[in-house]
Formats: structure tokens, sequence, C-alpha cells
């Protein structure tokens, strides 16, 4: 891919030098996204590169699926369970339990973007500790329609992959020789048991990169009108999440 792996590589390396800080932290799901993310970060800080591995009722495939990634590219990494503190933090909040058979529960979106926000405090500890960066995996598509948590996966300091679409991502993930079981599982984000990222979504990566393409280049032909109106309410109310605070001015 025009040698991405070593550009992208370079860049992470700059802009840590930048904050005068000395290696990258990234949280280790299992799923493609943070095990390219991780590959990099590898790459761009051999030495200085701190992978977290941090299940929170996750699967045993994912978590499996992390510590496979962190050994084959010998990744520094620390596994600490979430799923007690998130338990107890649920029951602080709402004075109810937490059981992952009840859909109602498990399924309620506030309650499942706890995980994501009890992760990113993990990384921000361990970035202040060692005095590095959190690198995010968040790719173009999902960044463009706000499919990420909001002071969840997305409270990071880098996005290296924050302008490969997923399609380009799967791509690049098979030039760094990520194993083909991640390679081909399918998207999740892993907020309860079964949920997928296209099944959220309401259509494929592959439609969805196509109709952000077709948006982009201001070419709507071939496009499925349906996708096309979806995508840009998508894209419309999920603006809050990609820029700035808003600040009024006097």
């Amino acid at each position: 891919m025009n040698g991405l792996p070593d550009r992208i590589t370079n860049w992470i390396r700059e802009k840590v030098k930048e904050a005068d800080a000395e290696g990258v932290v990234v949280g280790m799901s299992g799923g493609l996204d943070s095990s390219v993310v991780a590959a990099l970060c590898k790459k761009a800080f051999p030495d200085t590169s701190l992978g977290l591995i941090l299940p929170c009722f996750s699967s045993k495939e994912d978590v499996e699926h992390a510590r496979m990634v962190a050994k084959k590219f010998e990744i520094e990494t620390k596994e600490i369970d979430l799923s007690d503190i998130f338990k107890s933090f649920l029951n602080t909040l709402e004075e109810r339990g937490y059981d992952v058979e009840d859909k109602k529960i498990e399924m309620d979106i506030p309650v499942a973007n706890l995980k994501p926000r009890l992760r990113m405090i993990c990384l921000y500890y361990f970035a202040n500790k060692l005095n590095y960066l959190v690198v995010g995996t968040g790719n173009k598509s999902e960044l463009s329609i706000g499919y990420f948590t909001k002071y969840g996966d997305g409270a990071v300091d880098l996005l290296p992959l924050g302008d490969l679409l997923k399609t380009e991502e799967r791509k690049l993930a098979q030039e760094l020789d990520i194993p083909e079981a991640i390679v081909d599982k399918v998207p999740s984000a892993g907020l309860w048991k079964g949920q997928t990222d296209e099944s959220e979504l309401g259509m494929s990566y592959d439609m969805l990169d196509k109709t952000l393409l077709a948006l982009e280049i201001g070419n709507l032909s071939g496009c499925d009108p349906e996708s096309v109106k979806k995508v840009k309410r998508m894209i419309d109310v999920s603006r809050h999440k990609r820029e700035n605070i808003a600040v009024f001015k006097k």
C-alpha cells in the first residue's frame, strides 16, 4: 500500500516526539482495529509500547485474540479485568445489579457505553504514569458517522487509522500479517453479547465505505438512495463528536 505501514509508523513517532512523550499505550480488544494499531505502535516504539487488555464481560475469543496479537508482535501487555468494577459502578449509579443474560440491561446504550469509558480511564492512567500518548483505534468509516463512544474509545491522543476506511484497513492488516482469524472475524465493539457493528449500523462496511466515498467525491450514481440518506443522517447527528467543544462567544 505505497509504504503505508512505514508512513504511519513515522507519523506516530513524530507526534509522540512533538508531545515530548516517551512511548504509546493502546487498548487491545482482539478486534481488527486494535490489532492493526497495536502492530503499528510496536513498529514505531519497539521498547516503549504498552498494550492494555481490558475485558469487561468480554468474550473469551476476543481476549484470546488480543493475547495472540500481543504474542505474535511481542507487545508488552497488562491485563486488567474490569467486570467487577463495571458492576460496582453501575450499582452505584443505578442501585441495580448487572446480568449479562438480561437483554434489557445488556442493550441499554448508556450502560454499554460505561465499558469504553472505564477503559479510557485505564489508558490515561498508564499514559500519565509512563509519559506515553494514548493511541486510538478508530478508522475513517467509524469516525465519519460517529460510530464511537464520546469520551470512551473516542478519547485519545492519536488516530493512526483516522483517514483509512474499513475496507482499506483490511488491506493494511494483511500487509502487517495480522492473524487471519482476526481479519476474518465479524466486526464487533463487544458492547453486549452478540452485538455486531454492521447490525447496529444497518449496513455492511462495504456499503458504508462505498457511500462515504461517493459523498466525498460528489458522485452518488450507483448508490442506494436509502443508504445515502441514512449515512448523511449519521454524519449530521454525530457532528458534535468530531468537532471541538462548542464555546459560547460573548
